[in-house]
């Protein structure tokens, strides 16, 4: 059981890329003759919502990796996880590449998940910035207190520039990572190439579609805008409610030499991942995890799953069982997993 280095799998989305991902990763994808294929879900179970098989993930034997971790939970996920969270991976991994600016919109929690989508898993979400303009931002969060009734003008109105002018918009460069909490109303901006983290579900609700290639009844999960526009956070996110989303400020975020953590606090309960800068190696514990290479080159050497040569652009799929992986080389990697087994503790 040996990590796997998977292609692109890009479904087709409603918002325009710009081909940040074939350059990224040196491959040719949908993205070189159709701007309408911005994302690659890597090592996915998770489908497109109302689009199965859409977004799934084939391993290089051409079985489906949902099918392959069904078929093996515990080789693919380890007694620990399966302990925890069951035969299912917990979390989705995706690149994005934003050739305009995404419409602002919501991802319900695991709370209105339960009661109004029957899914255990809402959709916390956390970026990692690869690559992004000199001007670029992103949009997160309310500047102040919107109402009820304020909230449900803006959406059936379309009037987006009210909304966009209510959200904080917070410049980001290459390196920065943020969390965005299920609930808050965000937007990605234009001219980004970014690592994302998420829980393993498609769930949305747009508060803005006009101009997008998308319409109001693809927007509200099934629920009718009323139901769910209560998935939305509407109360105030000053600076420093922002400033805890943000990685930088986590103390102690080293947890061996060459691995350090990327994410505050606020995504423990969810998902993880690591900055990897080998030092001169990198050793990954087991686990579950995809691993981007962003920059470089090197080896990863899996104690039961032999050696891998890798380079910049790579997606890697890393087994359980692959057991203790170290990178090698002159090389930078963000490797995604679900959450720690015991969160605050790291091995």
């Amino acid at each position: 059981m040996r990590p796997v280095v998977l292609p692109p799998n890009m479904p087709r989305s409603f918002y325009r890329g710009a081909g940040r991902i074939g350059r990224f990763r040196d491959a040719p994808t949908p993205a070189a003759t159709d701007p309408y294929f911005p994302e690659d879900w890597v090592g996915s179970v998770t489908a497109r919502h109302g689009a199965a098989p859409a977004g799934l993930t084939t391993l290089p034997d051409g079985r489906l990796l949902a099918t392959a971790v069904a078929e093996d939970p515990e080789t693919w996920l380890g007694p620990d996880h399966l302990a925890r969270h069951g035969a299912d991976p917990a979390i989705l991994v995706k690149l994005l590449d934003a050739g305009e600016r995404l419409p602002v919109h919501v991802h319900p929690s695991r709370g209105f998940a339960t009661g109004h989508l029957a899914s255990p898993y809402g959709k916390t979400e956390a970026w990692v910035i690869v690559d992004a303009a000199p001007d670029a931002a992103v949009h997160l969060g309310f500047r102040r207190d919107v109402g009820t009734e304020e909230l449900r003008g803006w959406v059936a109105g379309q009037r987006t520039g009210d909304l966009l002018a209510a959200t904080n918009r917070i410049p980001v460069r290459p390196g920065d990572a943020i969390v965005c909490p299920a609930g808050l109303p965000h937007a990605i901006g234009a001219d980004i190439l970014l690592v994302e983290v998420q829980e393993p579900t498609d769930f949305s609700v747009l508060l803005e579609w006009e101009g997008y290639d998308v319409d109001a009844e693809t927007g509200h999960l099934g629920l009718g805008y009323d139901a769910a526009l209560a998935c939305v956070d509407r109360s105030a996110w000053d600076d420093r409610r922002i400033e805890e989303l943000r990685g930088a400020n986590r103390a102690g975020r080293g947890i061996r030499p060459g691995i350090d953590r990327l994410f505050p606090a606020a995504a423990d309960p969810f998902f993880a991942a690591e900055r990897v800068r080998p030092d001169p190696v990198g050793v990954l514990d087991p686990a579950f995890s995809v691993v981007v290479v962003t920059d470089g080159s090197g080896v990863l050497e899996a104690e039961h799953g032999g050696t891998l040569e890798v380079r910049s652009g790579q997606t890697l799929l890393v087994p359980y069982a692959a057991g203790p992986c170290t990178l090698r080389g002159d090389l930078r990697a963000i490797r995604c997993r679900p959450p720690y087994d015991t969160p605050g503790t790291e091995v």
